[in-house]
Parts: C-alpha cells; sequence; structure tokens
C-alpha cells in the first residue's frame, strides 16, 4: 500500500497532543463547515434559566433545530426513500429515519391477525401467530441493512452527478438493533426436511413480494424479526414481522413475511427473474448475488458543504460488509495516487456500518476525497474502473466503487468520481 509522505497522526496520538487546540477551533470538524441548505429554526428565549421549560410528554421530540428527514423522491406505489447518512450520529438509524423500499406501498396490517404458515418439506407444517412466535428465546443483534441498488446513480460514466448528497447517493443503507426468533428455532420446531436445500420467503404486501433462500444462509444467522431499536418494528420495516438476513441485499429480508416454504430447490419467483439479477458482459446475467460486498463513503466533507478555512479537518465516514467485519478503510486525498489508514470507531461489528475518521490537513488547493475499505477476508472495495471491468456499464445493482468528493480551491465539496473517469 502507498503512503503519503508525511507521517499520518492516529486519532490516539492527536486526543492526546491537542485536546486543547480542539476547543480553541485549530482541529475544524463538520459543525464548522458552511451548509448550503439552510433550516429555520423557532427562536430560543435569550437566557433559558430565566424561563420555564416545557412539561413531560408521552413521546419524545427533536430539539427544534434538528430536523433530520428521509429523501422522498416519488410518490407512487414501487418507491423508496433514503436516510440521511451525513446527518447522523454513530452508526444506529433512528427508526423514523430507516430507509424505505416498496413494491406496492405499505401494506397496514395488524399483529393480531398477522400469521405465519411455515409448510413444505416439514414433517409438522404449522401457523404461527405473533403471540406464538414470541413465546420462543429471541436474541437482538445490530445488522445494517442495504438495497442492492444503493449507489446506482453515480455508475454510468454518461450520468455522472456532481450536485449529490451522501443521503441521494447512499441513502438507501440503514443499521439498526433487531430482535427477532432465529428461524433455524421454528424450522427445528416443524421438522425440516435434512434434504431440503432453499426456502421460499413471501410477504402479505400487495405486490406479495417473494424471494428463494439457501437453506445454508437460513440455518446460519437468518432472524423472524419483529423488533428494531427497542420497539416494534415499524409499517414501513415490515410490521409486524419480516425476515431478516445479515449481510445480503436488501430485498431478499422479506417484510410483512406471511409465508415460508421449505424446498429442495429455488422457485424462481417473479422478484428474482425479472429483477435483482446483474447484467454482464457479454449479454450474460448473474442471479443471486446476495452478498453485499465491503464498500465505504465519506460522509464529511461532502455536498452541498463548503470548507471555509484550510487547516486541519477531519474526514468522517461509514463502511460496512456483507462478509463479517471492516478491518481497515483507507483514505486518499489526491485522487488515489497515495493512501493512509483511518482510524476506525468501536464498535467493530460484524455485519454492520462502523464509522471511521481520518485527519487532513487542507492547504486550499484542489483535492479529490476517496475512501476504501477492506473487509475480513482481505476483499478490497475496487474502483469503478475495476466494475466496469468485471461487469460492463449496465448493471444496476451491487454499486460498490469507490466514492470521490471534489473540494475546490474556494472549499466547496461536490461529487468527483466523473473527474477521474
Amino acid at each position: 500500500m502507498a503512503s503519503n509522505s508525511r507521517s499520518p497522526i492516529s486519532r490516539r496520538t492527536w486526543i492526546a497532543a491537542t485536546s486543547g487546540a480542539v476547543a480553541a477551533g485549530l482541529i475544524k470538524t463538520k459543525a464548522d463547515a458552511v451548509k448550503l441548505v439552510a433550516q429555520e429554526a423557532p427562536t430560543p428565549p435569550d437566557d433559558p434559566t430565566k424561563v420555564p421549560g416545557r412539561f413531560t410528554s408521552e413521546v419524545g421530540v427533536r430539539a427544534p433545530e434538528e430536523r433530520p428527514r428521509r429523501l422522498t423522491r416519488s410518490q407512487t406505489l414501487s418507491s423508496s426513500s433514503r436516510s440521511p447518512l451525513q446527518e447522523l450520529q454513530g452508526t444506529i438509524t433512528p427508526a423514523d429515519l430507516h430507509f424505505e423500499r416498496h413494491h406496492a406501498g405499505i401494506p397496514d396490517i395488524r399483529a393480531g391477525r398477522h400469521e405465519l404458515l411455515v409448510h413444505g418439506m416439514v414433517e409438522r407444517p404449522m401457523v404461527f401467530s405473533m403471540a406464538d412466535l414470541k413465546r420462543y428465546p429471541s436474541v437482538a443483534r445490530t445488522y445494517f441493512l442495504e438495497c442492492s441498488g444503493n449507489g446506482g446513480g453515480a455508475y454510468n460514466r454518461e450520468r455522472m452527478p456532481v450536485e449529490i448528497t451522501p443521503q441521494a447517493l447512499d441513502g438507501l443503507l440503514s443499521t439498526s438493533e433487531w430482535v427477532g426468533v432465529p428461524v433455524k428455532t421454528i424450522l427445528n420446531e416443524v421438522g425440516a426436511d435434512p434434504a431440503a436445500t432453499w426456502i421460499l420467503a413471501e410477504g402479505a404486501d400487495a405486490a406479495v413480494m417473494s424471494r428463494s433462500v439457501p437453506m445454508e444462509k437460513i440455518m446460519d444467522d437468518a432472524l423472524l424479526a419483529y423488533g428494531q431499536n427497542g420497539e416494534a418494528i415499524r409499517p414501513e420495516q415490515g410490521y409486524p414481522l419480516r425476515l431478516l438476513l445479515p449481510g445480503w441485499e436488501g430485498n431478499a429480508s422479506v417484510k410483512w413475511l406471511r409465508r415460508i416454504e421449505v424446498t429442495d430447490r429455488p422457485t424462481m419467483t417473479r422478484d428474482e427473474t425479472s429483477r435483482y439479477t446483474d447484467p454482464l458482459k457479454g449479454g450474460l446475467s448473474r442471479q443471486f448475488s446476495f452478498f453485499m460486498d465491503a464498500k465505504s463513503t465519506i460522509t464529511f466533507p461532502a455536498y452541498p458543504y463548503t470548507l471555509p478555512d484550510t487547516g486541519w479537518w477531519e474526514i468522517q465516514g461509514l463502511a460496512w460488509t456483507g462478509r463479517g467485519r471492516i478491518t481497515r478503510v483507507d483514505i486518499s486525498t489526491d485522487g488515489g495516487e497515495s493512501w493512509t489508514e483511518a482510524e476506525l470507531q468501536e464498535p467493530i461489528l460484524p455485519k454492520s456500518t462502523v464509522r471511521f475518521r481520518h485527519l487532513w490537513n487542507w492547504d486550499g488547493s484542489e483535492s479529490l476525497l476517496i475512501s476504501r475499505a477492506v473487509d475480513e477476508t482481505g476483499y478490497v472495495q475496487p474502483t469503478v474502473q475495476q466494475l466496469w471491468e468485471a461487469r460492463g456499464e449496465r448493471t444496476a445493482y451491487h454499486n460498490n466503487q469507490q466514492r470521490v468528493w471534489k473540494v475546490g480551491a474556494d472549499g466547496a465539496v461536490t461529487f468527483g468520481l466523473g473527474d477521474l473517469v
């Protein structure tokens, strides 16, 4: 791995040596940057010690000036909304900001009437109510969930964006603590046939979303999830029950789950034949590309921020992989000519997002910032050219190419991948 000419500063050394410098404003973060999109907030009292505060309430609210919102594109039955990655703290996404992807709108389902049928190659076909499922031992696990189309807006060289936020680019990604019953517990209960190699998962929405899943994954870490971040899963996330397949493309984690059929082959449903396949070069397509490979994205500095001054700035971002843990994130500030290892922020969990940070001394010249993630399998996040070479330029899914942000000499930040292609 190439190195910068100057020695990198570790976060530990930085904290020890510059604790006073941070307070003095010598090291700048996102809070010091200028955001082009202003939001008005109610005027607070000049002295809050002179005015009584508001009373307690049944449901809490955000501070008036904190207004994160999902980004919606079109109000149609088949649509999506995106999480505000650049506005979030830590790695957990608040449930009301978790991204959405629906194929026929959000169904109105009541937990008291919802049932899960488990049948097929089993000894005892059974129907489970939500109360039945909650009687089994539950587990809580923190995992990311990502739509396989995430990042597709920056893959086509003919339509490479410039003014695009991390939310618009990569906001089909969220991380939650999920609570539920391991699917293998229920399959053991019904007596799944050892010869079975697949299941079919079917949703109760108007699209009847259906996906085939290998038994190996089901018996590994798949969950029947009914809880999210301390509460019941919200309707847009599959209330009252969804399948959760950690590290795999989001559409396979079927929401509003109503049926599991145990089989010895994939069912080849509409949702895994007419879509969610990856076109390759030569007229071929790749089917069942379940894993979400290692990816990272810089959330600051990014559009629409402007850096008002030169000096030390903290680059921030997220990295994740469906194949275990992130082991390293490298940062380049010169368009990929040289790389320096970033600092990973604990906890570093498998199949979960992790925060990274890197101190950068901006000298006021035009710069191209890139992050690349490496996971515990040794896989390195590829360049877009490497993806084009492997897949061609027509695929709409699994776009995990390196993201690039351009800092102009005036400090304005835009998406910069087009400058490298």
